[in-house]
């Protein structure tokens, strides 16, 4: 699996970056988000999303990529939506960077969100249903200073990412593993990790 590309720019247009990295060439699909990051850049360093579509007439392996991990994080969210594919949850994060989509999903506004073209009511209010408790338990919500919230910004991000790494490995789901992490690092911030899973696993019983 690919986490990132870092190379130079060699050519952007608002929806395709290709960065050369070590000889070889790689096109990324990006977001209006992403190309305002990179834009007049020389060399740019895009976390990936790989995706692989089978099945049809002929396979295709397509790289998305995003200007830092948040944005791919919420892409990786919106594509759990029925009826969200690739390339509208692309257009979303087009339309509005990933603050202010996090706060349109959190806040209910499926005005907002049916602002994106290619968005219907229906569409809008199952993404505020799925994603509202997963965005603000992920951890993108606090990074992103969605709802003001600014706390997370004060823990230590290194212990919170491997505490959650492992608890996952142990079985658990990320999503309310990264809630229970974060309220022990707000009570305690200069716990160990193999602290923090002690008290986690304590709590998720």
């Amino acid at each position: 699996m690919i986490e990132y590309i870092k190379g130079q720019l060699a050519e952007l247009t608002p929806a395709l970056a290709v960065v050369e990295a070590a000889g070889v060439g790689y096109a990324l699909n990006i977001s209006l988000t992403t190309y305002s990051g990179i834009q007049g850049k020389k060399e740019v360093k895009l976390y990936v999303h790989e995706a692989l579509t089978t099945g049809g007439r002929d396979d295709s392996f397509t790289l998305f990529g995003f200007v830092n991990k948040q944005e791919r994080e919420l892409y990786r969210l919106l594509i759990t939506v029925s009826g969200v594919g690739a390339n509208t949850a692309r257009m979303m994060l087009s339309s509005m960077n990933p603050t202010e989509l996090c706060n349109a999903i959190a806040n209910g506004d499926e005005r907002m969100i049916k602002t994106v073209k290619g968005i219907g009511l229906k569409t809008a209010q199952r993404i505020i249903v799925d994603l509202r408790d997963k965005i603000m338990a992920s951890g993108i919500a606090n990074e992103l200073h969605v709802g003001g919230e600014k706390a997370e910004s004060t823990l230590n991000n290194a212990v919170k990412e491997e505490a959650v790494a492992a608890l996952t490995m142990l079985g658990f789901s990320p999503a309310p593993i990264a809630k229970v992490v974060v309220s022990i690092l707000q009570k305690q911030a200069n716990l160990p990790v193999e602290q923090v899973v002690k008290e986690a696993l304590k709590l998720l019983k």
